[in-house]
């Protein structure tokens, strides 16, 4: 196993590879199941993966969170759980929330749905655009202080708005959209996290599961599969992105690894990155993925790899 990385300059230590909870909430993965949902948390335990990163809206009545809670409570000191506030449900309609009030309140909820006094990351979900970003930070630095969470997270800010946030209470992670294909961050968030000590957390580093490259190009989307509203998986892009993996499998069959690990080694290997989510609903989803972790790519496999993704051009959808 790799060595633990810390979160920001707390001294919490993290697998690099953390299991999202999201598929286990069931909003928009098919067939998912509360008994598979419950295996694949400890699956992933078992893997070597001591990361959960949840959210309050990872379900529409916090299923996510309770089932963390179910599975993997009496294992509470050995994990750590990440949640985020700001997003709920009104029905099956989402609404953004960053109120000091609503955060927490969400806060408090989280914390009981887990059954637990504490979680060691608390994400502000998303910038609410009725409330300003310094307003939100405010709550996170009571909670902070008050000991219900030990360190305190964005998701999807902009520089700027990492910036303002920073300036009221202190980030120590950072979550945005990352993968071989989508790297904007890039530009000016990576940066300026590398820059202030603050780690990265990535999500999509499957690119929501087309990275896997288990996707044949005349794949079917069931009706209810969520994938379908993304350019990238269809048309033009498609053939693109299938003409990648097709390359991608080649490198994977001579190191005799799955293409996702291929992937996600990639990424966690880059400067910068501190972990990368991957989302699963079942146990051996997870035990491929977190083989990730045992090996590293060598430079001219990663040089390899970035050619590729030149050739490939880097997409925006």
């Amino acid at each position: 196993m790799p060595p633990l990385r810390n979160i920001g300059t707390t001294e919490i230590q993290i697998t690099p590879i953390a299991m999202g909870c999201w598929p286990i909430s069931g909003v928009t993965s098919v067939d998912v199941t509360e008994q598979a949902s419950l295996a694949t948390l400890n699956a992933a335990l078992d893997s070597g993966i001591n990361f959960f990163d949840t959210a309050y809206c990872y379900g529409y009545d916090g299923e996510s969170e309770r089932l963390i809670a179910k599975a993997l409570g009496e294992k509470r000191d050995q994990i750590v759980i990440a949640t985020k506030g700001g997003i709920h449900w009104a029905g099956t309609k989402q609404i953004r929330d960053a109120s000091p009030a609503r955060i927490k309140q969400e806060c408090d909820e989280s914390l009981k749905r887990l059954q637990t006094d504490r979680v060691e990351l608390y994400y502000l979900h998303g910038p609410d655009p009725e409330i300003p970003v310094s307003e939100s930070a405010g709550a996170f630095k009571e909670l902070l202080d008050a000991g219900k969470i030990l360190s305190v997270g964005v998701s999807n800010f902009t520089l700027e708005q990492l910036q303002e946030f920073a300036a009221v209470c202190p980030i120590s992670a950072y979550q945005p959209r990352y993968n071989m294909l989508q790297r904007d961050i890039e530009q000016d968030r990576l940066p300026w996290c590398i820059e202030n000590d603050v780690s990265v957390m990535v999500y999509w580093p499957l690119m929501k599961g087309l990275l896997a490259g288990k996707l044949p190009r005349d794949h079917q989307f069931a009706p209810e599969d969520g994938r379908q509203k993304y350019p990238m998986f269809h048309g033009a892009e498609w053939e693109k992105n299938q003409d990648f993996i097709d390359q991608l499998r080649i490198l994977a069959e001579e190191l005799q690894r799955t293409i996702a690990q291929i992937v996600i080694s990639w990424t966690i290997q880059q400067t910068g990155i501190t972990c990368a989510l991957c989302g699963a609903k079942r146990p051996e989803q997870i035990e491929e993925n977190a083989q990730a972790m045992n090996f590293e790519l060598s430079p001219l496999q990663i040089e390899s790899i970035d050619r590729l993704i030149k050739q490939r051009g880097t997409i925006h959808s």
